[in-house]
């Protein structure tokens, strides 16, 4: 190949399911013609219905799989979904800035779909502390940038708000997903320093859903790895989960996953 494609780095946890976490990362960044390499945190049993088990990989070796990719695959961007506990949080945290890895992306996983707890109540500290200033863009829905901001977010101007109390945490962006809102819109918030853009689209009604989180922010790590703005990565990655819920398989009994076999950039 004479031009090789651009590696990105997701540092997440596994779902035997195949709709959530590394195995939606992965299919994402095939989607959007990315090379994917994969930092494995947790093992979970789960499927549509929920999850049924969890087992956390030891610190160590979860350094010793970022190491191992960065160091012969130099990523050019990466995200971190599913981390667990703060010692987990604080070792990723040393390895990104000790290889001074940019276009990060900040998933900040805490629970299912659900209902099931996938973070620590210690470790919320230390992504506001440790994470959030190495953040290219954190990418919270409404549940989770309420916890890291203790806002009650009810509508699309809390929405920015809790993303710039997330800038001033030190993150150079927020996209602040608010697809719990109620109401007939999906609406989804990009706060930068240079000010803010929503996007707003019909409600999806279809009972799948599972993995929506983590392929967007992979989808957006997509994107930075190819070159692309953050605005530019963030239009593209939500464009893609629309089409991608738009056009879910009928796959299981609860909350389907949506469609990974989509071009993550239409005509490509």
């Amino acid at each position: 190949m004479d031009n090789p494609p651009p590696v990105a780095l997701t540092i997440a946890g596994s779902d035997s399911g195949g709709g959530a976490g590394i195995q939606a990362d992965l299919k994402t960044f095939q989607a959007f013609g990315v090379f994917g390499c994969s930092a494995i945190t947790a093992v979970t049993a789960q499927n549509t219905k929920g999850v049924e088990a969890v087992h956390g990989i030891p610190g160590d070796v979860v350094r010793a799989q970022i190491d191992a990719v960065v160091d012969d695959l130099a990523p050019a961007a990466v995200k971190s979904g599913m981390l667990g506990t703060a010692a987990l949080v604080a070792t990723v945290a040393e390895r990104i800035r000790c290889h001074g890895l940019d276009n990060y992306v900040l998933d900040p996983v805490m629970v299912s779909t659900s209902g099931h707890r996938l973070l620590d109540d210690g470790a919320v500290d230390e992504i506001r502390n440790d994470l959030m200033p190495l953040a290219t863009v954190v990418t919270p829905n409404l549940h989770e940038a309420g916890i890291l901001t203790g806002r009650v977010l009810e509508g699309p101007d809390d929405l920015a708000q809790a993303g710039r109390d997330l800038l001033e945490m030190g993150a150079r962006a927020a996209l602040i997903k608010g697809g719990h809102l109620e109401g007939d819109e999906a609406v989804d918030i990009l706060v930068t320093n240079q000010g803010q853009r929503t996007w707003s689209r019909p409600r999806i009604d279809t009972a799948a859903g599972h993995g929506t989180g983590c392929t967007l922010s992979a989808a957006l790590t997509a994107g930075l790895a190819l070159g692309m703005s953050l605005e530019d990565s963030t239009d593209a990655a939500i464009d893609f989960v629309a089409r991608a819920l738009r056009e879910a398989p009928a796959l299981g009994a609860g909350n389907g996953p949506i469609n990974h076999f989509l071009p993550g950039i239409p005509g490509d």
